[in-house]
């Protein structure tokens, strides 16, 4: 059965740009509704071993982290988002997340061929799980548009202009033996970054026995996943700890969609919407790191506030009871 045709994310009013554009996007920050999000649950991403995995089991999976921050990136050569990747792997690790209040991890999907993951993940050190969407249905229904215009240079990128171009190129030259050099994805396609949280807002973790399919299924499907993908059982999570046990209800309460090919959400930025103390590993370029600390690209409001409050009554409580 096709999957049901959503409604813009952006809306029919509120689309800015058609999904195919030459120039600096101007697109908005508006966060998808839930009308939208259940629409597209049932989409299917593959992950490096070809199982197909519908997207929500990626961040409401029974045993999914409660918050996942969905990076969606461009094709699987660019020498851009793969910088992004790595910058961003140096400064948030999957053991700086476990450290939350609330059970926190990343997953990232690109828009080619599966076959070209395990590649990707070597080229980028990237810790976290990569998946991909080659039919880009998740980048349309989610209000991600098309563009090569460059943009500003932003702090993440630490590589000139002809490295990431010419380390792109080379990449799809090794790929050519083994009939891949095409299949890195659209060229065009932008990404940006979605944070999943519980409806309800709460830090307090629910308690229930974890939803694992018969004989210990975890609901992937291999060659093929469609809507039927998650059915049987629950997918087993992200980050290996059964935070989402309950499957609780999501929605997303942060998101930024690229204008250019190099406008993902800064490093700060995303430290700070995680909850995640610091703002990473600074930029070669002050200026650009300057920006980069004062600049908000993304729309929302997070959990990482309760963070905030929770860290700030536990430190007064210490210095009470030692008093």
């Amino acid at each position: 059965m096709a999957d049901p045709a959503p409604a813009s994310a952006l809306g029919d009013e509120q689309q800015l740009n058609t999904p195919d554009f030459t120039g600096e996007v101007e697109t908005n920050n508006e966060l998808p509704p839930q009308a939208v999000l259940r629409a597209i649950e049932n989409h299917t991403v593959i992950d490096s071993s070809g199982k197909f995995h519908t997207f929500k089991s990626l961040y409401a999976g029974p045993n999914s982290a409660r918050r996942i921050l969905v990076i969606f990136v461009r094709h699987f050569f660019c020498g851009n988002c793969q910088e992004y990747l790595r910058t961003l792997s140096a400064s948030i690790t999957p053991e700086a997340l476990l450290g939350l209040p609330a059970s926190t991890f990343i997953a990232v999907i690109g828009c080619g061929s599966h076959e070209l993951i395990d590649a990707y993940v070597r080229e980028t050190g990237c810790p976290f799980p990569v998946y991909a969407d080659p039919t880009r249905k998740l980048y349309t229904d989610l209000g991600m548009v098309r563009t090569l215009s460059m943009g500003a240079h932003p702090a993440y990128l630490t590589r000139t202009v002809a490295h990431t171009v010419f380390s792109g190129i080379a990449q799809g030259l090794r790929q050519v033996k083994n009939g891949l050099a095409t299949k890195s994805g659209d060229q065009k396609q932008v990404g940006g970054e979605f944070l999943f949280e519980p409806v309800s807002g709460t830090l307090g973790t629910p308690i229930s026995t974890p939803l694992i399919g018969p004989d210990g299924d975890d609901g992937e499907k291999e060659g093929g996943g469609g809507g039927e993908a998650e059915k049987s059982g629950g997918e087993l999570g992200l980050d290996g700890n059964g935070g989402n046990r309950a499957r609780e209800e999501k929605c997303v309460t942060w998101c930024h969609r690229m204008r250019t090919t190099r406008d993902h959400a800064e490093i700060p930025e995303l430290m700070e919407i995680l909850g995640l103390e610091g703002a990473g590993a600074p930029g070669k370029n002050t200026r650009r790191w300057q920006k980069a600390l004062t600049t908000r690209k993304g729309t929302g409001l997070t959990m990482a506030s309760q963070m905030s409050r929770g860290s700030s009554d536990t430190a007064k409580t210490a210095v009470t009871d030692s008093g």
